[in-house]
């Protein structure tokens, strides 16, 4: 299955989240001008398409073995790693101080679409990494940063996320994992996580897992988690992995998907104990995971930008090269692609992968501009990028599982023989809703705490960014305005759905709490039609060749999709009760 890194429509989105003169002196982005952006891209799809591509079906057919405590990867998968810690792409976006590029995160993320389309297994591995290293830059002490920040930036040694346990799968308020105080300063760590992605393989010489566990004088709940940093081995007086930690991996899942990224369980602790090192403060690894988790929750997100591109791209070639029946005016047979019926499922492809790539880049961009801005400027882009993360994560993967599922339908029979590639896309797609928080959580998050930073303030900054859109294409011309009005129909219905939620005494009770999937939808709807008919208006004042597309996306969004605001409005606002009353009836056991 071909795949094409679509680096026109990347640079214009990018340009888009950031604005115009981000990559021009003086902006935004001063150290990364558009031509290094460019060539950046250019870089990063040569790899994906002529490396990590040809592997991806390798990966899905041969997966991985697991013998006496260690994992192999699947044919080619070292080599490839090897590739990529030469590119140095592991140091993109990370500080200069230990090794990194300090390039935009907005960047990166282009990147990590292109590099995901091309083999979301392999790119797994590399972007727990990129979390990873953003917790130690925040949190770790200069100690801890000197012996494992480069190795960690270079991607010589590679990270993991010990989160989950099998009694606490979300809720990590249950986590049992024990972690001991040691006179040296070290910790010895006790107990089990599951469903570790990459926590054990033969890529690099190194794995350094990020653990969570609590204290023997720990407050209870989510107040007493610490996070600690266990390497498999410890590194030796000159920085070289030596002896090895008391910590193994005690099996690997077989899973519906993400084959070749080995999903383990760990096991820490069965001779006296692994030993580990602080990270931040005792009692205070939430806040340290958090920061990590963030950042894997946009390249989440991303993920299912990617796969949702991939898949509109294997959907669009195939159609195209079926003949069947005949179309309206077509000869017969007619290429599939005509048939009004198959068009829908294509423009509902492009429409919506265009609005997911649109939240999840100006998600990157608002964390650019609080890292790179001070002040008010500052605080209200890191509000912002907090409302939009849950945003970009739950949408863009619900997306991805919906046009990979389209995709699939789109190539008919051949779409469910593995032959054609478009299951596989389906299968590996499927995880995104779930992991790094599922997509309920993301939603009550929102619900529950976004949509009151700052009092409300920035989810009405959001919904007068909205706006602003809405009386550009108003003074667009006749299409434009169009286009215009049924964005403002989604907006105004998530307005009134947002005034319905800070109506609510209660935020974490049951109309709040059922209220959030579809509320994030309707986030989603309103947000989506705005970015795209925007960017088609932009596309057409500056002459852009893409235009005409652009503004068939916008166009067709409008009347196919975004027409559903209505509904979820409906379901935020009324479908409290429902729930309520069915809740003894599903509870009940017969």
């Amino acid at each position: 299955m071909a795949y094409r890194a679509p680096l026109d429509d990347l640079l214009f989105a990018m340009r888009r989240a950031a604005g115009e003169s981000a990559f021009a002196p003086g902006g935004l982005y001063d150290d990364c001008d558009a031509e290094t952006a460019r060539a950046t891209l250019a870089e990063a799809a040569k790899f994906a398409e002529g490396v990590l591509l040809p592997l991806d079906r390798i990966g899905d057919r041969e997966g991985l073995r697991f013998a006496g405590g260690e994992v192999t990867t699947a044919p080619g998968w070292r080599d490839a790693y090897r590739q990529w810690v030469e590119g140095g792409w592991n140091a993109l976006a990370a500080g200069p101080a230990h090794g990194g590029m300090g390039l935009p995160l907005l960047l990166a993320a282009a990147c990590t679409e292109i590099w995901n389309a091309a083999n979301i297994s392999f790119a797994l591995c590399p972007l727990l990494g990129q979390g990873a290293i953003e917790a130690m830059e925040a949190h770790a002490s200069e100690a801890l940063k000197a012996v494992y920040l480069p190795k960690m930036i270079s991607g010589e040694w590679t990270a993991t996320m010990n989160l989950t346990e099998p009694q606490a799968g979300s809720d990590l308020a249950l986590l049992r994992t024990r972690a001991e105080r040691v006179g040296d300063g070290s910790y010895r760590l006790t107990g089990q996580k599951i469903f570790i992605t990459y926590g054990e393989h033969d890529l690099s010489e190194n794995i350094l897992h990020f653990v969570l566990a609590r204290l023997p004088d720990a407050p209870p709940g989510t107040r007493g988690i610490s996070l600690f940093l266990a390497p498999k081995f410890l590194p030796d007086a000159d920085g070289r992995p030596g002896e090895r930690n008391d910590l193994r991996c005690a099996g690997v899942e077989r899973k519906l998907g993400i084959h070749a990224a080995p999903t383990c369980t760990m096991a820490y602790g069965d001779n006296g104990g692994a030993r580990a090192f602080l990270v931040g403060e005792e009692n205070a690894g939430l806040a340290c995971m958090f920061t990590m988790m963030n950042n894997a929750r946009l390249s989440v997100g991303l993920q299912g930008v990617a796969l949702a591109e991939r898949a509109t791209q294997a959907a669009l070639a195939y159609a195209r090269e079926r003949l069947q029946g005949r179309a309206p005016g077509g000869p017969d047979p007619s290429p599939i692609v005509a048939h009004p019926d198959v068009a829908r499922m294509l423009l509902t492809m492009k429409a919506q992968t265009a609005a997911a790539r649109a939240i999840s880049f100006l998600t990157a961009a608002s964390l650019d501009r609080a890292r790179r801005q001070s002040g008010e400027a500052a605080r209200e882009a890191e509000e912002r990028a907090g409302l939009l993360t849950p945003l970009a994560k739950a949408y863009s993967t619900d997306i991805g599982v919906e046009t990979a599922s389209l995709g699939v339908q789109v190539h008919g029979g051949m779409g469910f023989i593995e032959e054609t590639g478009a299951a596989q896309l389906l299968r590996d797609a499927r995880i995104t809703p779930i992991y790094e928080g599922t997509n309920g959580i993301q939603a009550i998050d929102l619900v529950t705490r976004k949509l009151r930073l700052s009092d409300g303030a920035a989810i009405w900054r959001e919904i007068d960014d909205m706006r602003a859109d809405l009386d550009a294409l108003a003074g667009g011309g006749v299409v434009f305005v169009h286009i215009g009005e049924r964005a403002a129909a989604a907006v105004e219905a998530f307005e009134r759905a947002t005034d319905f939620l800070f109506s609510i005494g209660e935020p974490r009770g049951v109309d709040a709490l059922s209220a959030a999937t579809p509320y994030l939808k309707l986030f989603g709807l309103a947000r989506g039609a705005t970015l795209l008919g925007a960017a088609a208006l932009a596309a057409q004042r500056a002459g852009d060749a893409a235009a005409e597309e652009k503004t068939v996306l916008a166009r067709f969004f409008g009347d196919n999709i975004a027409g559903g605001a209505e509904g979820l409005e409906r379901a935020v606002v009324a479908g409290g009760d429902s729930i309520a009353a069915a809740l003894p009836l599903l509870a009940a056991r017969n």
